[in-house]
């Protein structure tokens, strides 16, 4: 009864207002921190963030310097040089080659001019795919207004354009998925998401999916997608920075530390359970066992008779847990899951899951703001909601089943 009562006082109107409130804070806080003299911001850190290292990757790439793909303490001394108020600044290199070739040609432009050709861009990759979504969702068209308001205040959008990270790519590649597959075009499909080579970690579910229940058109355009990037990589720089990108890949549990410099501001199973208890094998041992539970929940899922839109959207709830590695901006590829079941909450008012569902999507689309309590809590609570959301959709597909069953 309380969680119907809570529910229940989440109408369009204080939607609208929670989300008009929110985005004015977000974007404030942005433009207030971005706005200063210079390329630090007032935390003291370069603008753009981590579209520094994509910077540098791409002037690597237009010398043609294959070798210093994998070498930080070149890359260090190239970024000094280009962005001379970077220097000390270091990152870990672990994009695939072929993502130095892409952004070569904003290396071509002085760091301002493309950092905000970038941000440019990521903005209107999202909001495309957004209004692609949204239009694909009946229900929802009579709140063309609410869903713009959210959308602009999703903090997962937010923490891309701070961040300047490629998460907005990721995201065009999910979409470009699922409208595949509802036009039954399975291969597209899999050339789609064959382009998140550039973020492996976010194709386990899809694979764990995708073998299990033998989509082998998706699978086999999967790798064909990933296979043409890398080997277009491998006929410019020869094949030394492939070699050089999976033995790094090899080396990324030693490198967690670095690649995770903050815990608080990642959202995955496997970080759930570091953030939560202090022994590491035991942590090892959690995330195997919740990564299978989710994987069998997702699997079931794709397998029900339930509507795509509501397999697609476990499928993006496993892809965030299930993902060994994955910062708060990649978050950004769940904004199709939230009006996915938003629309089916519409047309199923009557339903006895609906107002837990509308609840649980209402907070994780809030909590990730909440994650650096998780310093002094040690507990990551957009985790769990995501978790037991896609218990939820399964549980609906359970019942479906039965119906099913039932009527046969």
């Amino acid at each position: 009864m309380m969680q119907r009562d809570i529910s229940s006082w989440l109408t369009p109107r204080r939607l609208r207002a929670h989300g008009v409130i929110l985005a004015l804070c977000l974007w404030s806080v942005y433009l207030w921190n971005v706005a200063t003299p210079g390329l630090r911001d007032r935390a003291g850190n370069i603008k753009g963030t981590d579209f520094l290292h994509f910077y540098t990757l791409g002037s690597l790439a237009l010398a043609h310097r294959g070798p210093d793909l994998y070498n930080m303490e070149a890359q260090s001394a190239l970024l000094a040089h280009v962005v001379p108020t970077a220097v000390g600044t270091v990152y870990l290199p672990l994009y695939p080659p072929q993502v130095s070739l892409f952004f070569a040609p904003y290396a071509r432009l002085p760091y301002v001019s493309a950092l905000l050709l970038w941000l440019s861009l990521s903005s209107l990759i999202y909001v495309l795919c957004c209004y692609a979504i949204w239009r694909a969702c009946p229900n929802l068209r009579g709140e063309g207004l609410t869903v713009f308001i959210l959308a602009a205040a999703f903090p997962a959008f937010w923490q891309l354009i701070s961040w300047g990270q490629t998460s907005a790519l990721a995201l065009a590649c999910f979409t470009a998925a699922y409208f595949a597959l509802r036009a039954k075009r399975e291969l597209i499909a899999g050339l789609a998401l064959g382009f998140l080579i550039f973020k492996p970690q976010l194709a386990v579910a899809a694979t764990i999916v995708f073998v299990v229940t033998f989509r082998w058109k998706i699978i086999f355009g999967a790798i064909l997608s990933a296979a043409a990037q890398l080997i277009a990589a491998t006929l410019y720089y020869g094949p030394g920075p492939l070699r050089a990108w999976v033995n790094m890949l090899f080396k990324v549990p030693s490198l967690l530390p670095l690649l995770e410099p903050r815990p608080y501001q990642t959202h995955s199973l496997r970080t759930f359970w570091t953030i939560l208890i202090p022994w590491h094998s035991l942590c090892v041992v959690l995330y195997v066992i919740a990564a299978l539970l989710v994987s069998a929940l997702a699997v079931a899922c794709w397998r029900s008779h339930i509507p795509l839109r509501l397999r697609y959207s476990a499928l993006l709830l496993a892809t965030v847990l299930l993902a060994p590695h994955l910062t708060v901006y990649d978050l950004v590829i769940l904004a199709p899951a939230f009006l996915f079941l938003s629309d089916w909450i519409v047309s199923q008012l009557n339903h006895s899951a609906t107002p837990t569902l509308k609840l649980l999507l209402y907070l994780a689309f809030i909590l990730p703001l909440l994650g650096p309590l998780a310093r002094w809590t040690h507990l990551q609570l957009s985790v769990p909601v995501m978790a037991t959301l896609l218990y939820g959709i399964w549980n609906l597909s359970r019942k479906s089943d039965q119906v099913r069953t039932l009527a046969a």
